[in-house]
């Protein structure tokens, strides 16, 4: 049986020495930001994420571009020419073009490597929620199981995975389509903050509203507390937007209502987090539905 390599991208968010561990072969989305070009790199090489939320908190603001078709090719043909076989768990597809660019990718190496397997899968997962989803898909594939196996496990696991966010600052959301100009106005005045998840096609969606910072915070872990399966044996993955303070306050709401043993931190990656912004506060986890 042929071995197979997990590759996915830089908005899994998850900590560099974690996807070194799991193998992983993570391709960096990227950042326009104060006229240069920085690769979201995992390990934060091109721009470490303390220095982009400081620049974002200081007025500059970023625009975020997909993986290329190009790039994809480039570490799908090293893989490939290594003997192995690829299952390529990509970000959501109604968040970005990367999920496109893999497909096409694979579509064509699959006529340069016809004895290969090439399996791309949209996450529909945004941060942590695709890091979760790629971290379980690495565990399967440890336990021996055969890539088919892995893809069907994806895609049967990645509607349970449960993505609950807020922000800080309304403002960037505004930026970015997602709330209205008037809204960001009103909730800024009255310390209004939104209360979102990652709905079943993938899309950000606005769910409730919470007064104040703390309540936002407590109002992810009641929505783990409906949700989630068996919340005391699972891992559950935290992202923050420069705020961890408030991610190890999340994490330890989470330990003392359900006894949970294993909390991963990490940061919104400079992709994400241009969107988000500082302050943004993610919580994922496993739950019967989304």
């Amino acid at each position: 049986m042929r071995d197979f390599a997990i590759m996915t991208d830089s908005c899994c968010d998850l900590a560099s020495a974690m996807a070194e561990e799991l193998d992983l072969s993570v391709l960096p989305l990227s950042l326009h930001l104060g006229g240069s070009v920085y690769r979201n790199w995992l390990d934060g090489r091109d721009i470490a994420f303390p220095d982009f939320y400081s620049r974002v908190r200081g007025g500059e603001s970023a625009t975020t571009a997909a993986v290329s078709v190009g790039d994809f090719q480039v570490e799908m043909r090293r893989i490939l020419q290594s003997g192995r076989d690829i299952l390529c768990v990509s970000f959501s597809s109604a968040l970005s073009a990367t999920f496109q660019s893999a497909s096409i990718a694979a579509e064509d190496l699959r006529e340069e490597f016809p004895e290969a397997k090439i399996y791309v899968v949209d996450s529909l997962c945004a941060s942590l929620g695709q890091g979760l989803l790629v971290w379980l898909c690495a565990r399967e594939k440890k336990r021996g199981r055969t890539l088919e196996e892995v893809r069907d496990f994806a895609l049967a696991t990645r509607g349970k995975v449960c993505h609950w966010f807020t922000v800080d600052d309304l403002n960037h959301l505004k930026r970015g389509g997602r709330i209205s100009a008037a809204t960001a106005l009103f909730g800024t005045m009255l310390s209004i903050k939104p209360v979102m998840h990652v709905d079943d096609g993938g899309r950000l969606i606005p769910v409730s509203k919470a007064r104040g910072r703390k309540a936002s915070l407590l109002a992810l872990v009641d929505e783990m507390e409906k949700s989630a399966i068996d919340p005391e044996h699972q891992t559950i993955f935290i992202s923050h937007g420069d705020c961890l303070p408030d991610a190890e306050f999340v994490a330890e709401e989470i330990r003392r209502r359900f006894g949970t043993e294993t909390v991963h931190i990490n940061y919104v990656g400079p992709v994400i987090g241009s969107h988000s912004g500082p302050g943004t506060m993610a919580l994922f986890f496993l739950g019967k539905t989304r």
